[in-house]
């Protein structure tokens, strides 16, 4: 096993494949958009179906909450992942302008910066001085460079409305399927609170599951991580809904 691994190692790094692996774009951020909008389109929603059967609230009631709060939840959510990339989108904007602005006022302190920041990798002599003239005699490399290594910020740009879309749609989509137990008017509420619950758990496992094959970790324990924090939110709902109906004597049945 080792030695195969070894072997899958070399040829991964045979030059051939190593520039066709360079040349591929960056993973998408869709991925992770959609990932974010199920996970938490599941988790809510489920959460909400808990705590309002803990309560002792009818069918009715639990689909008028459910939907209520996957439409709502679902909105705010996009909303704030919108603002989230496009805030990041409009910082690197703004540190580009400011870098141009800089390389054109004062050229030898930028050119003193992008120095320093490959002698601090260990480059020195004549072989620092080769790397600063070739970064610097091309104005978008330069430019690049800085944003990189001065302010950290990652060369791929995503689009904030397709984000927020993303997210929107996979939050809808999967927050959804917890409820359609509830939609079945000829299941006992105890059944239909039975089958949310299990198809909550796939969902949660099938999440974690895509998401170990995205990012390349070990698929079970991906998606049972992913389980155990979605049925954690959704025993807490849960906890807290048969406690208040217990407190203040709560029968919605």
């Amino acid at each position: 096993m080792a030695e195969q691994r070894r072997k899958d190692l070399l040829d991964e790094h045979r030059p051939e494949n190593i520039a066709r692996r360079l040349q591929q774009q960056p993973k998408s951020q869709k991925v992770s958009d959609f990932v974010l909008g199920a996970i938490d389109g599941c988790v809510t929603t489920f959460a909400v179906v808990s705590g309002a059967f803990g309560a002792g609230f009818s069918p009715l009631v639990v689909l008028v909450l459910g939907f209520a709060n996957l439409i709502a939840d679902g909105f705010s959510m996009a909303v704030s992942n919108y603002e989230a990339v496009n805030a990041e989108r409009e910082y690197r904007e703004l540190a580009r302008r400011t870098e141009e602005r800089h390389i054109e006022l004062v050229p030898e302190g930028e050119r003193e910066e992008i120095r320093q920041i490959f002698a601090n990798k260990g480059f020195g002599g004549e072989t620092l001085e080769k790397i600063v003239a070739t970064i610097t005699a091309n104005r978008q490399l330069w430019v690049e460079t800085m944003l990189t290594e001065e302010y950290g910020l990652n060369s791929t740009r995503y689009s904030p409305v397709t984000s927020a879309l993303v997210t929107f749609a996979a939050f809808i989509a999967v927050g959804a399927i917890p409820l359609l137990p509830f939609l079945m008017p000829f299941l006992a509420q105890q059944t239909q609170f039975v089958a949310s619950t299990v198809l909550a758990a796939l969902m949660f496992l099938c999440i974690g599951m895509l998401k170990s094959l995205v990012y390349s970790q070990p698929i079970l324990r991906a998606g049972f991580s992913t389980l155990l924090l979605g049925g954690g939110a959704a025993s807490l709902a849960y906890v807290t809904g048969y406690l208040l109906r217990q407190l203040f004597g709560i029968d919605a049945a």
